[in-house]
């Protein structure tokens, strides 16, 4: 009878294993989020999410240091956190890492606020373009709807709805031990292997007021890292790199257009103005910067053909560096063109148009080469005596020729002085005359 149980009771001690192995090795999901809060960082953090909802995780752990960034990202970013089906902790870190502006908001809408030692977070007070405060209208209701927006996730996750307004209102920032001791953030945690065994075994309230056990046990870390389209696209909301892509896009199609037949400056300046244009179509624009930069250019044309002493660079120049400074209307320096790029770009930019205008110009006036008018100017020999009339051969053609300076005998040296429809008229070539040429 023993002997008969045996292999029932090696099933069951083997189904109970692997539900204890089960049990012990959660998957969690960890991600990390370096860079300003734009559409690419949105799609990225989305991505992430909706991945660890495919795997059925436990956890998503999402590493967080962020100066901030546009607010409709933020919206959409704490949406996909707030009605995520897997609980999500943001994670600021590691020290020295801060979640200020944007970053606040994302990181009090997340189940779970973690800060490891060192770090801050706060100030994400609304401001303008240029960080500049706004106007008094503009700025109440901008600061009354972020501050709502931050009372809403501090008190649906029970954290310090004062404190959070404080930081909209106030531009209050916190150390990560001060957010811990006003119950802003729910916990300090040295580095990830200490976040997750301090979050194993506790017992989570989602957004939509439900709760959730996380028994982590032996944690299955599954680490996402930035696709290929993923870093693209955060290259490409860096506004440092969408201001040089439009200028040499421009500097490119500038080159075609001036000097016809080159093809590769002007496809390169194609591609650069498309995926520039794309850029800034999900960056914050502002067109007053636009219309300077078209005017800075329109004073480095009129510079060649104006005499104007260099005053027309220097408007151009200052106009291109205004313009530049003002392209990007967003509310944090780092979604801003930085003056070290500004600066540079302006002077090669002024140095080169004017240059290739020059060139232009000077080969508009220059003497033509070829056709009938080519000739003035060519060195050719007397066939003939010419008394008034003779022939002449010059630049390797025959011509009928006339004298303008008295007889000139046959095999001398001629220089044609103009050409006629029938004839071309002719000068003597003296040693000194050669000479001068």
């Amino acid at each position: 009878m023993m002997v008969a149980m045996r292999p029932i009771m090696l099933a069951a001690v083997a189904a109970v294993c692997a539900i204890a192995a089960t049990a012990a090795a959660a998957d969690v999901v960890h991600f990390r989020v370096e860079d300003t809060i734009q559409p690419a960082s949105q799609r990225f953090i989305e991505r992430a999410l909706a991945e660890a909802e495919e795997r059925g995780a436990a956890l998503v752990v999402m590493e967080l240091d962020t100066p901030g960034g546009l607010l409709d990202a933020t919206r959409k970013i704490t949406t996909a956190i707030t009605g995520s089906a897997v609980p999500v902790a943001v994670y600021v870190s590691p020290a020295g890492a801060r979640a200020a502006s944007a970053g606040f908001f994302i990181l009090l809408a997340a189940d779970v606020a973690a800060m490891a030692p060192g770090t801050n977070t706060g100030a994400a007070h609304p401001v303008g373009g240029q960080g500049e405060n706004l106007p008094e209208d503009v700025r109440d209701k901008a600061t009354e709807d972020a501050a709502a927006m931050i009372e809403a996730f501090a008190g649906q996750r029970r954290r310090n709805v004062e404190l959070a307004i404080a930081a909209v209102r106030e531009s209050a920032s916190y150390t990560a031990d001060e957010a811990k001791t006003t119950g802003l953030v729910d916990l300090i945690a040295d580095d990830l292997d200490d976040l997750l065994e301090k979050l194993s075994g506790t017992e989570l309230r989602r957004f939509d007021g439900s709760t959730a056990a996380l028994d982590l046990g032996e944690p299955i870390i599954f680490r996402i890292e930035p696709s290929f389209a993923d870093r693209l696209f955060s290259v490409l909301a860096n506004p440092n790199v969408v201001y040089l892509l439009m200028a040499l896009g421009a500097l490119g199609l500038y080159v075609e257009i001036t000097h016809p037949g080159g093809i590769l400056p002007g496809v390169i300046g194609v591609v650069f103005l498309v995926v520039g244009l794309y850029s800034i179509s999900v960056l914050p624009v502002s067109w007053a910067g636009v219309a300077l930069i078209f005017v800075a250019l329109m004073l480095f044309i009129l510079e060649v053909k104006v005499s104007s002493y260099g005053l027309l660079t220097v408007g151009g120049l200052i106009s291109f560096v205004l313009g530049s400074l003002m392209l990007f209307d967003a509310p944090i320096p780092d979604m801003r063109v930085s003056l070290g790029v500004v600066l540079p770009t302006a002077v090669v930019l002024a140095g080169v148009t004017a240059f290739l205008l020059n060139r232009v110009v000077r080969a508009h006036r220059a003497q033509p080469m070829t056709g009938e008018e080519g000739l003035v100017g060519e060195v050719g020999t007397a066939l003939s005596d010419i008394d008034p009339t003779g022939k002449v051969l010059v630049h390797g053609e025959y011509w009928d020729a006339r004298t303008t300076s008295g007889a000139i005998a046959s095999g001398s040296r001629v220089r044609a002085v103009a050409v006629g429809s029938k004839q071309i008229d002719v000068e003597p070539v003296t040693s000194a005359g050669e000479g001068s040429q």
